[in-house]
């Protein structure tokens, strides 16, 4: 396999692709996902500070995840699944705080 071969460079730039901005994308989607399920601990904010403080790790692990691991179809289905879950819980937390506003304002009426 040379490196002029179609295949070889598909494969790299698919790789890069997703040890670039899809594992940052996906890092910060856990980051503000991680608000949501994280518990709020003694002081009501660890949910929040916790994800921030964590960031860099995340971000790191999910890169060398992505750069090292030998199957790239994995790599792909393992992040897009992390990506897909985290977006789930973020809409589905706009979705109840729309609802729950639409309800506070159809009470007030």
């Amino acid at each position: 396999m040379s490196v002029s071969d179609p295949a070889v460079r598909r494969r790299f730039w698919s790789r890069f692709a997703l040890a670039g901005p899809v594992v940052f994308l996906c890092a910060a989607l856990v980051m503000c996902g991680g608000a949501l399920w994280l518990p709020k601990g003694a002081a009501q904010i660890d949910n929040l500070v916790m994800p921030i403080v964590l960031f860099p790790a995340i971000w790191a692990g999910l890169f060398f995840y992505a750069y090292l691991d030998r199957s790239l179809a994995r790599a792909w289905a393992v992040i897009g699944g992390l990506s897909l879950v985290h977006l789930a819980v973020i809409g589905l937390y706009v979705m109840q705080t729309m609802q729950a506003a639409k309800a506070a304002g159809a009470g007030a009426s």
